[in-house]
This record gives structure tokens, sequence and C-alpha cells, in this order.
């Protein structure tokens, strides 16, 4: 996601991360030290966001709209893994979820179309 914000920096467009625990307790720590690993580890240089949850009864409105709009690829609304990508374009509306296995390198097409 990296390579995206950089790629598309000069453009109305930016990566926006939401981390979650709901998958295999990836993200177990505070929200300081999740934006600390992502800052040391991988060098993030879009907007990280604290911790939600993405599915369930205590799913965000945010992921709840998401997912309303757009049900992933096997037709299920919930977020089946961490890395999920929704694609949403000025007036707000989805116009793509893309799999946690798609490469952010895959989505530049889709984001130019959008743009």
């Amino acid at each position: 996601m990296r390579t995206l914000q950089e790629q598309f920096a000069d453009h109305p467009f930016e990566v926006l991360a939401f981390p979650c625990n709901q998958f295999g307790a990836q993200e177990p720590g505070s929200n300081e030290e999740v934006l600390e690993f992502a800052q040391t580890k991988y060098n993030v240089n879009f907007q990280m966001f604290s911790k939600i949850e993405v599915n369930g009864a205590n799913a965000c409105d945010l992921y709840q709209f998401l997912k309303s709009e757009k049900a992933g690829e096997d037709g299920n609304a919930d977020i089946a893994w961490n890395f999920a990508k929704f694609l949403v374009n000025k007036d707000g509306e989805v116009v793509g979820r893309f799999s946690p296995q798609t490469a952010p390198e895959e989505l530049t097409e889709t984001i130019l179309g959008a743009l």
C-alpha cells in the first residue's frame, strides 16, 4: 500500500489503514504499538487509524457500509482476513473490493479509473 500512496501522491488519493485484531490476533498491541510496528517494520507513509472490528455485532459503521456495498468474491459480506481492500471514489461510492491476496500494484488501473 506504501507504493500506491507514493504512486498517486499527486492525485486526490489516500491510503487509509484500519488495524483489526479479529484475524488470528495479528494486531494484539495497543494502537500506539501497532503504529510503531507499522512505521518501524514497513515505513508506512499513510494514515493509520485506531484498531476497529470489521465483522460481527461490533463492526464499525464504516465497515458495515463498505461490506453492504460490495460483498467479497465468495458473495459473503464479512471480511475473510486482514488486508482486504476497498476503493471508494470521491463521491463516496464503493467502486471495488479486493481480497487480501490482491497485490497493491494490481489496483493501479482500477484506481486510475476511479480518479
